[in-house]
């Protein structure tokens, strides 16, 4: 092989490898600093446990209301219940009851 052929392969290899460095760098960045890199886990993490705090929150929500629910199923109805929300809701009292309003307290 010529001198200039053996200075020609000897380049096209540093290229190579340069191009290779450089995307073993860039793959080396998105590791620290990308979107799932080592710099958001923390941020990730803070996300993950609001998201279950409000899960949780949910499904309390959730099991409150199916209560709720069920204590008003037609069929079964707790007569307490109804009274309260019928009271509450569109404001009907019985004839024989009195209404004592008190001042709300700050």
């Amino acid at each position: 092989m010529t001198r200039e052929g053996h200075r020609i392969r000897l380049r096209k290899e540093q290229l190579v490898q340069g191009a290779a460095l450089c995307l073993l760098l860039f793959l080396a960045g998105l590791a620290i600093a990308g979107p799932s890199g080592l710099l958001a886990w923390s941020e990730n993490s803070r996300l993950l446990d609001q998201r279950n705090a409000q899960v949780v929150a949910l499904i309390v929500e959730r099991d409150r209301l199916q209560n709720l629910v069920d204590l008003l199923n037609p069929a079964n109805a707790d007569p307490d219940l109804v009274g309260e929300l019928l009271r509450q809701n569109q404001n009907m009292v019985h004839p024989d009851e009195v209404v004592l309003t008190l001042p709300e307290s700050e």
